[in-house]
Order: structure tokens, then C-alpha cells, then sequence
């Protein structure tokens, strides 16, 4: 039992799960009804995706000290009490049932789900074994 962490839309792990999106927005010129079968997500989960004010400022961030001052920010979003009892339900959830978290960033290193997996690692979640995207 594990999180997965994910680029959504691409194809789907062997035993991933349920496939969380935690995006502001949904993809765009998808069909509601295919969200799943387009491998982007099975549930939306906007609370776990930074506020319109910070998406901008990571798409924006070209050096390590502005990225650095989003992943500061964002962390500060995830500690007000709604999306921190989210993060503590999918912690305890890992460690009974495979589901995946995921953004539509390429690159993990740069995408807030980085900051994601840190906040659950913190919580004691379970992760399964995978390439850091």
C-alpha cells in the first residue's frame, strides 16, 4: 500500500490506484467524462494544488531563489488547517490503499507535487518504490 506520485495524462502505473489531481484547473478541451480514461485524474482535489497567485509565480520561477520562495509559500498554503487535515488523511490512507497524487508539470523537481510528497513523507506516508519524475 503507497502514494504514487504523478505527471497526469501520462499512462498508468501497475497497482497505482486511484489517480488524485491536485491541479487548480482541469485539463483543458477534456471532456468531464474523460478525465479518467484520458489518464488525468479519477478526483479532482484543488485543495492540494497552490492558489492561482503562486501557480503563476512557479511557471514564472527561472532560478533557484525563486523557486525556493514558492516552495516557501506554497508549504505556508498547506498548513492552514483544510488542506493540512487532507495531507494527514492521505498519510494514514497510504498505509492501507494504493492512490496517486499528480499535477500536469513534467518535471516533479519543479512542480509542487515535490512539495506534496515532502509535507506526507513529514506525515509518515507511505510512498511506492518509483523514479523521482
Amino acid at each position: 500500500m503507497a502514494i504514487s506520485v504523478v505527471q497526469l495524462g501520462s499512462p498508468r502505473g501497475e497497482g497505482e490506484g486511484v489517480r488524485i489531481g491536485t491541479v487548480r484547473r482541469p485539463p483543458r478541451a477534456v471532456p468531464k467524462e474523460e478525465f479518467a480514461s484520458r489518464n488525468y485524474y479519477d478526483v479532482w482535489l484543488p485543495i492540494l494544488s497552490p492558489s492561482q497567485v503562486l501557480v503563476t509565480e512557479a511557471k514564472a520561477a527561472t532560478t533557484d531563489a525563486e523557486w525556493t520562495a514558492f516552495v516557501r509559500s506554497f508549504t505556508k498554503e498547506m498548513k492552514v488547517p483544510e488542506a493540512s487535515h487532507v495531507l494527514d488523511l492521505l498519510a494514514t490512507l497510504s498505509h492501507a490503499s494504493n492512490f496517486s497524487i499528480g499535477c500536469y508539470c513534467e518535471s516533479e523537481s519543479r512542480c509542487h507535487r515535490s512539495v506534496l510528497r515532502r509535507l506526507l513523507e513529514e506525515r509518515g506516508a507511505r510512498f511506492a518504490a518509483e523514479a523521482c519524475a
